[in-house]
């Protein structure tokens, strides 16, 4: 006879069984920004608490039917009873329960990502809520009535580009515990995560500066080399630079002004950089990083992809989001 599973066959058979439970959830419960809990998409089973209360009670009822016992066949339905109500009470506290996706924030690698997701009740309170991405622990909350909860859930980052963290579990075992009411939403969230910056040596063709500054070396945009003077402060203008004792004077909010002596823009270049592409992209995201908190303007060259130079954080995340992003479909 035929084994049913073969060796080796077994992980074939639960990737085929995900596939299909997948397909199944998308179709029950669709992906939105926005998800209301009802009938279709709650589902509840005992607990371990609740099977083995279910097998108390089973041992209860044959012991009085063989000693005939009013008392036992009394207390056996009673807290059938109990267990039924607490059915009712299990699901109504996850029904018209309302989750909303807050926004994600960008991180680096190896930093964890935190996701916003916002629980509404329409009417009565939710106690015991619990949500999150086993098998990290879920996070209990409580919703009052008519009001809203705010949750924020973590996430490691283990990869530059956009970290997904697909379906969230949402359950509650209120109010007695022998009952679990869960369902799975996808809320659709994602959080950019940007590669890991390692500090190393900025090599000369990246840096685009020549060594010999006479003759041809001209001012060109801000930097760190050149005092200028003071302006006035513009928002994106790096706060190391703010003129404080100018600003304790009542002349306002001013910072100091720098430019950068050079013959040509600064790159950052990556054909100019040895090793791994993971790695070319960590050393460029430092030397972004450093560039930005210094104020100086620079430029980025990815194969494919070029950004001008620029300052400012507009600029700063653009080139974080492109180093991000470099090679991945999004």
């Amino acid at each position: 006879m035929r084994p049913l599973f073969l060796p080796g066959r077994e992980p074939m058979v639960n990737a085929r069984f995900s596939l299909r439970w997948n397909r199944w959830l998308a179709r029950r419960i669709p992906p939105a920004t926005r998800v209301a809990l009802d009938r279709r998409r709650i589902f509840i089973i005992p607990t371990r608490v609740g099977a083995a209360f279910g097998l108390a009670l089973l041992l209860m009822l044959l012991a009085a039917i063989n000693y005939q016992n009013s008392l036992a066949y009394g207390m056996t339905f009673l807290l059938l009873s109990v267990f039924i109500v607490a059915i009712l009470h299990t699901y109504r506290n996850l029904a018209t329960l309302v989750l909303k996706a807050g926004g994600g924030n960008a991180v680096f690698v190896g930093e964890e990502a935190l996701f916003r997701v916002q629980l509404e009740s329409a009417g009565r309170a939710h106690r015991a809520i619990a949500l999150g991405w086993p098998p990290r622990p879920l996070q209990v909350s409580d919703v009052p009535p008519r009001g809203t909860c705010e949750c924020v859930l973590a996430l490691p980052a283990t990869r530059r580009g956009w970290l997904r963290p697909g379906r969230l579990r949402v359950e509650t075992r209120f109010p007695l515990g022998v009952l679990v009411a869960w369902s799975w939403v996808d809320l659709e969230q994602a959080a950019l995560v940007y590669p890991q910056p390692i500090p190393g040596e900025l090599p000369l063709a990246a840096g685009g500066r020549d060594d010999d500054q006479e003759g041809g070396s001209r001012t060109q945009g801000q930097g760190t080399d050149d005092y200028q003077g003071l302006k006035l402060y513009q928002p994106g203008d790096s706060k190391r630079r703010l003129h404080w004792k100018a600003y304790s004077r009542g002349q306002g909010l001013l910072v100091k002004d720098f430019a950068a002596l050079s013959g040509r823009d600064l790159w950052l270049d990556y054909d100019s950089l040895q090793g791994d592409a993971e790695l070319r992209l960590a050393l460029l995201c430092h030397w972004v990083l450093a560039f930005s908190e210094r104020g100086q303007a620079f430029g980025l060259r990815l194969p494919g992809l070029e950004r001008a130079p620029d300052t400012g954080e507009a600029h700063r995340d653009a080139c974080l989001r492109a180093l991000a992003l470099w090679g991945i479909e999004s």
